[in-house]
């Protein structure tokens, strides 16, 4: 399958944020409770969007975490799930953050949730041990757990890119 990943652009918004909504219930259906979400606080906040599907079916938001890039959300609409996409999203991230220098990409997830951890380790991510973090991996640690989003076990990952 040839998945086309570009840019978000302005009129992406709406598609960015039914996307997002929508690929959070999939965690419900888990019955894994999480507290409600704005995807448009990631949208302002994200360094970089990327997205799929003309309407948007996935994106990936990336940030600037300890000088490299951090893969603040991977996100695919339920109705698209299982095609690749959440995958050609992925692989475009790390090849973008190689691309400006990147050595590494990290992210948060949650362990054990077939689609996060396990998920994201069958890509070539490993566990990032605690004593590895830099202060900005630290602090974003800390604004998961304040909003609540530890209700399973989490943990940090990275892949290396460059």
């Amino acid at each position: 399958m040839d998945v086309q990943i570009r840019s978000m652009r302005s009129e992406d918004v709406p598609g960015v944020v039914a996307a997002s909504l929508a690929a959070d219930t999939v965690f419900a259906y888990a019955g894994v409770v999480l507290p409600p979400d704005d995807p448009r606080e990631l949208i302002e906040h994200a360094d970089r969007i990327l997205v799929t599907g003309e309407p948007v079916r996935g994106l990936a938001a990336t940030i600037t975490v300890d000088g490299h890039t951090h893969l603040e959300q991977l996100a695919v609409h339920p109705d698209h799930g299982r095609r690749g996409l959440g995958s050609a999203l992925l692989e475009a991230v790390c090849v973008e953050a190689a691309g400006r220098g990147d050595r590494e990409l990290t992210l948060t997830t949650f362990r054990d949730l077939p689609w996060n951890g396990p998920w994201y380790a069958r890509r070539g991510f490993v566990p990032l041990a605690r004593g590895e973090w830099g202060p900005g991996l630290e602090r974003v640690w800390e604004a998961e757990a304040r909003a609540g989003i530890g209700v399973l076990p989490r943990i940090a990952m990275v892949r290396r890119v460059g």
